[in-house]
């Protein structure tokens, strides 16, 4: 049985700060307040989320992607970080695939973002430029940008989705 999609994906992040991680992702990568909803521990324990209850907050991309942002009623435990991504098995980030990568990289400076690749793009490949950089709780976030978009997802041409 093939799995039928009724919505673009969301991805789900547990956070210490809620406040802080909900002003960075508006702000500086310019998502959009959805809504904010405070879950009870006796649903939420049974949701295997959090024994003690917890807040999520979802964001959204202007392509409809969402973000839920998870902060359990009790904080949980920083997470360790690595100077390579890929030192750690279940590591993961979320890509924003930009049409300026440079000015990307300027703002998230400007917020003070720390980069894992430096102060500039790396070319991957020709014609691919990558940097990665850390939100304020160490998640992982990577800025792409394609010479040629169209080669990589041609399924977006003529703004198809």
């Amino acid at each position: 049985m093939k799995l039928q999609m009724s919505a673009p994906l969301e991805v789900g992040l547990c956070c210490r700060d809620l406040p802080q991680l909900r002003q960075f992702y508006e702000d500086v990568m310019d998502f959009q307040f959805v809504s904010e909803i405070a879950v009870p521990a006796d649903k939420a324990a049974p949701s295997g989320l959090s024994a003690d209850g917890y807040t999520v907050t979802r964001l959204q991309t202007s392509y409809g992607e969402r973000l839920k942002l998870l902060a359990p009623n009790t904080p949980p435990s920083a997470q360790a970080t690595s100077n390579y991504i890929l030192d750690r098995a279940g590591s993961t980030y979320l890509t924003f695939i930009v049409e300026d990568i440079d000015s990307a990289i300027d703002k998230l400076h400007k917020a003070q973002a720390p980069f894992l690749t430096g102060d500039r793009r790396v070319e991957v490949r020709p014609g691919v430029y990558l940097a990665f950089c850390r939100d304020p709780e160490g998640n992982v976030l990577e800025l792409v940008q394609y010479e040629d978009i169209d080669s990589y997802r041609s399924d977006l041409k003529n703004g198809s989705r």
